[in-house]
């Protein structure tokens, strides 16, 4: 099957999020599947406010349909809600095509805890733009149960999964001769990931940050006793997990948090915050501590053993991930070929009565105003 994935969040950027679709992308095409990726990368862009690494497609709409209509995909999933996420919801309602949607990424929270927009006007946002999907795709179920609390439908689990062979216990990994015990994060170093409260816990030893973002150089200046290390990838950020005691998770709005599975990977246990998403993961195991005082959890998953915190791991793999993915899509009935035939009758129609075809403003053709860019999870 000939699958299209429209995301506004790719490389260069590195996050959970890229890293999902690309891994997917990649099980996929070992199964047999066709997957072509629609990026910002083949758009001219702009930078993002905040997050000039995220780049923004402009006037996207009339290349998006000749992208689709060159590819003939037999399904579209929109990953993001940024530029192109709407120029392929806008072409998919257009035309009468089925699409999927994922809820990858917290804006409300996001907004909120930069401008303390209130939270339902950015739902109410959100919610619009996956109005119109078959299948809004989330990680867990608490997420799916929050997201219908809102008011949202059609909702799916579409899990993750973990490179185990890349992230794996070191027993030689170390981060030199810091005092121990050695605290980890691992992410993008922005506001919303709360990282500021890990680096405010009173907690014995060494804190390390592994990450770049917009809040490098402020928490450098206010932090210097806590050890920023950085973007790092592959066997250097496999390394750095496995080189840390305990990996610290502040983060109160991801809907998932990749860096968990691949700190348990690592053999390294994991304290949260019992907020949906991460919780989630290590809720009921011996992999991580979860409580309302996060140094209570930190202290108490030093104590954790690191087989428990790979065992967990273990149950996430990425071939699992890509069979939910497949099985959430909502392919096109007769393929490709309906999307011509609705064009066709869409343009006799037009030119029989000499109709403007500007967009309409009614939930089935519009631009939805919801925010833009794509943080890490």
């Amino acid at each position: 099957m000939k699958i299209l994935i429209v995301t506004d969040a790719w490389y260069p950027q590195v996050n959970g999020v890229v890293r999902t679709l690309e891994t997917v992308r990649g099980e996929l095409g070992e199964m047999g599947h066709d997957v072509h990726v629609i990026s910002p990368d083949q758009f001219k862009t702009i930078p993002c406010p905040t997050y000039p690494e995220i780049r923004l497609a402009l006037f996207a709409k009339r290349k998006m349909a000749k992208m689709i209509e060159a590819l003939h995909p037999v399904a579209i999933h929109i990953s993001t809600e940024g530029p192109l996420g709407q120029a392929a919801r806008s072409y998919c309602l257009k035309h009468g095509l089925p699409f999927s949607t994922a809820y990858h990424t917290r804006f409300p929270e996001y907004i909120h805890a930069r401008w303390r927009l209130p939270l339902s006007i950015s739902y109410r946002g959100m919610r619009k733009f996956h109005s119109k999907s078959r299948s809004v795709m989330v990680a867990t179920e608490s997420l799916r149960q929050e997201l219908s609390d809102w008011g949202f439908e059609n909702l799916h689990i579409w899990s993750r999964g973990v490179n185990l062979d890349l992230f794996r216990p070191r027993p030689d990994a170390s981060f030199g001769d810091f005092p121990k015990p050695h605290w980890l994060f691992v992410g993008r170093v922005a506001v919303e990931k709360n990282i500021g409260h890990f680096l405010d816990l009173d907690l014995p030893g060494t804190k390390f940050v592994v990450g770049d973002g917009p809040q490098l150089n402020e928490l450098k200046g206010k932090y210097p006793n806590a050890q920023f290390l950085g973007k790092k990838v592959g066997e250097e950020l496999a390394t750095a997990f496995a080189s840390a005691d305990v990996f610290v998770f502040p983060s109160k709005t991801d809907t998932f948090g990749l860096v968990i599975l691949e700190a348990l990977a690592s053999g390294t246990p994991v304290a949260v915050f019992p907020v949906q998403g991460p919780a989630d993961i290590v809720r009921g195991t011996k992999a991580g501590a979860i409580d309302a005082d996060l140094r209570e959890a930190a202290l108490a998953a030093l104590a954790l053993k690191p087989e428990d915190a790979r065992a967990l791991a273990e149950q996430y793999s990425w071939p699992n991930s890509a069979n939910q993915f497949l099985h959430n899509l909502a392919p096109f009935s007769g393929g490709f070929d309906g999307i011509e035939a609705i064009r066709i009758s869409v343009d006799d129609a037009t030119r029989s009565s000499n109709v403007d075809r500007a967009p309409q403003q009614d939930d089935d053709y519009e631009t939805v105003n919801t925010p833009i860019g794509q943080p890490a999870q």
